[in-house]
């Protein structure tokens, strides 16, 4: 099942269904900015919050990279992954640059069936091939609590909601 989003208020094609609550997380393959490639069992027994965006290099993914990082700099037993298809060395000199020393940078650029198993691939627009906008929550033993497809790429995700799920999550 596809879905859509828009652009500027153009519509653009996300391929598959992400993950929703009550559903187990897809496993992984995603690069560090070590160049290391990590998987869902790097983060076992851990909250998970993913934020997942389109690039680094857009003031709206930007700002979620950093908001998330400032409201979770504090939170035990967390893993804050961060992604997009953004390659390992924008991830590290984007935290330089910013001082964020907090949560896991991934890209895609190795493994694009990440936005497949997700179901997060824009598929039409000018950034077709890139990471829809979306967060999604998941407790200590990988069960989605929480999911959000931001529906204007433009817009930020509801930062208020994903924190509520989170403090939920066991």
């Amino acid at each position: 099942m596809n879905q859509q989003v828009t652009l500027k208020g153009n519509p653009v094609n996300v391929r598959g269904q992400m993950p929703q609550s009550g559903e187990a997380l897809p496993d992984f393959t995603l690069t560090t900015t070590d160049l290391e490639d990590v998987g869902l069992a790097h983060f076992a027994g851990k909250r998970k919050l993913f934020n997942i965006f389109p690039s680094l290099d857009t003031p709206t993914c930007s700002l979620s990279v950093q908001r998330f990082n400032r409201e979770l700099a504090e939170v035990d037993n967390l893993a804050l992954i961060q992604v997009s298809a953004d390659l390992p060395f924008a991830h590290a000199r984007f935290c330089s640059a910013e001082d964020i020393a907090g949560g896991q940078n991934l890209s895609t650029f190795r493994s694009p069936s990440f936005l497949a198993n997700y179901g997060l691939r824009l598929d039409s627009g000018p950034m077709a091939g890139l990471c829809a906008r979306a967060v999604v929550v998941a407790d200590s033993t990988d069960q989605v609590v929480y999911s959000e497809l931001v529906a204007e790429i433009g817009d930020e995700p509801d930062y208020d909601a994903a924190l509520a799920a989170l403090k939920q999550a066991a």
